[in-house]
């Protein structure tokens, strides 16, 4: 008779003892930090009607068809379950409220640098958090119930996190999970038209890419967006989220860097590789995350110099 619980298990006896639970994840999110968020409080409220579930963060515009992120009072945290989902460390996670609750617990499928929380779950092999979401209904489906929009959730961070099935940490559990999320019968096709569709604006910025992209000889490559220029197509650093892969449609690259300027004259880096392990140069300039694909911070034009000539140095 098997005694000893396992992580998951730890987790659900977790979040039956609790009766206020709050989901949060990082800052500046893409769609499987708000589907993995949002699907799992779904999930959580479909199957524990009597208990409180919220969803935290800043409201995203271009990403609140997901689900909209709830106003959370200081004291709803007392005597509550945190859950950090899909968020390295702590510093990124959004809504720094997180560690007032009594107690707290980290899933996530980024590397595990930064270990936070009373109990975590991380499993780095994993291509999303939502499909880790997935496997914990999966696990526990005799208890859990899975809502059709939390499928269609899931199932959107899913597909921007392997951008589409073309990244290396898709697996053919990759799409055993997006089979069980079709079969509760959501609208796929809209998902992706959604996932697929871009606003004019853009589109003129993705010609200005292609346009001004610098490749180096070795395959690495780098753009760099001011804030005079991105005022002259009228967006936000987080409408700049839609060009960043298509630099890996060139041939010729390999890895690739795309800077945009912030208020304070600081850059935010994406970082990109179809090869080369660049999580580790993150590292090396505040930031982190998978080894093909990673975020880091330059403090000014220097350090966006030193970032191209180690990206070169990769390749």
């Amino acid at each position: 008779m098997r005694l000893k619980m396992d992580t998951q298990e730890k987790i659900l006896a977790q979040i039956k003892k609790y009766n206020r639970i709050v989901i949060h994840r990082h800052q500046r999110p893409d769609p499987d930090a708000i589907g993995s968020q949002v699907g799992l409080a779904k999930i959580l409220q479909a199957s524990f009607p009597h208990k409180q579930i919220k969803v935290v963060g800043k409201q995203i515009d271009g990403l609140s068809w997901l689900g909209q992120m709830d106003d959370v009072d200081n004291d709803f945290f007392d005597d509550a379950l945190v859950i950090v989902i899909d968020t390295a460390n702590a510093p990124r996670i959004d809504d720094r409220r997180f560690d007032q609750g009594a107690y707290l617990i980290k899933i996530d499928h980024h590397p595990n640098d930064e270990p936070f929380g009373d109990l975590m779950w991380v499993k780095e092999a994993a291509s999303s958090s939502s499909e880790l979401v997935y496997d914990f209904y999966n696990q526990f489906k005799s208890e859990l119930v899975l809502p059709q929009d939390a499928a269609s959730d899931l199932y959107a961070g899913i597909v921007g996190d392997t951008g589409r099935f073309m990244y290396s940490a898709t697996s053919a559990h990759t799409h055993e999970v997006v089979a069980g999320l079709m079969a509760t019968g959501f609208d796929m096709v809209k998902v992706n038209q959604i996932l697929d569709e871009i606003p004019v604006s853009v589109a003129h910025l993705s010609a200005y890419l292609y346009d001004h992209l610098t490749i180096s000889e070795q395959g690495a490559a780098h753009l760099v967006l001011t804030k005079e220029i991105l005022e002259k197509f009228d967006l936000k650093d987080s409408g700049t989220a839609g060009i960043v892969p298509l630099p890996g449609h060139i041939a010729q690259v390999k890895c690739w860097a795309i800077f945009v300027e912030q208020d304070d004259h600081s850059f935010r880096v994406r970082l990109r590789s179809k090869g080369p392990v660049i999580n580790e140069l993150a590292k090396r300039h505040h930031g982190g995350g998978h080894p093909l694909a990673s975020g880091a911070k330059a403090a000014d034009r220097d350090e966006v110099a030193q970032i191209v000539k180690e990206l070169e140095e990769l390749v």
